[in-house]
């Protein structure tokens, strides 16, 4: 069973069973649950204020419902809230700057952690969990296609790995 209190988990449930209406329109809705609390938000705030910018879930967001959409067979939708976000690197104190920096080493990995529900074109549940979602190599692999000054390449990647597995396999 999920670790995710239960209050919590039936939020996230309701929130996916309405959301299967507006699926209707797209194969693939993205959602986040209370962003303000997510790692990266919370590590942004402390270490990093000045940098404090929420445009990079917009741009995942799209980034997600647009991948996902191709790997789905005719019909079916799938609905994702993603419920914390941890980037890759990691904002260190920085001498002589008066400008934080983040830091991208192999110890910092992006962590993405979501709830997903597949579901068929009867709106039937095909598979449905949580994932938690780290690449560990991420430092070590070339880009696949993204600029090496894409600020969500990491993220991007360990979402497309997460998706190459096929829907059976979510």
């Amino acid at each position: 069973m999920s670790k995710l209190p239960l209050c919590r988990t039936i939020g996230l449930a309701l929130a996916l069973a309405m959301s299967t209406a507006a699926a209707a329109a797209g194969t693939v809705t993205v959602r986040y649950d209370h962003p303000e609390n997510f790692t990266e938000t919370k590590e942004v705030r402390a270490f990093a204020p000045s940098r404090a910018d929420s445009d990079y879930l917009g741009t995942l967001k799209a980034y997600i419902e647009k991948k996902a959409a191709t790997e789905l067979q005719p019909g079916q939708t799938l609905d994702i809230v993603v419920t914390d976000i941890d980037r890759a690197g990691s904002y260190v104190p920085s001498m002589g700057s008066l400008q934080p920096v983040r830091v991208v080493k192999e110890v910092y990995p992006p962590r993405i952690t979501l709830y997903f529900r597949l579901l068929d074109g009867q709106g039937q549940v095909l598979r449905e969990g949580e994932r938690k979602l780290t690449d560990l190599g991420f430092m070590y692999d070339s880009p696949g296609g993204f600029s090496d000054t894409d600020p969500l390449r990491y993220e991007k990647r360990t979402i497309d790995r997460w998706l190459a597995r096929g829907p059976a396999k979510l």
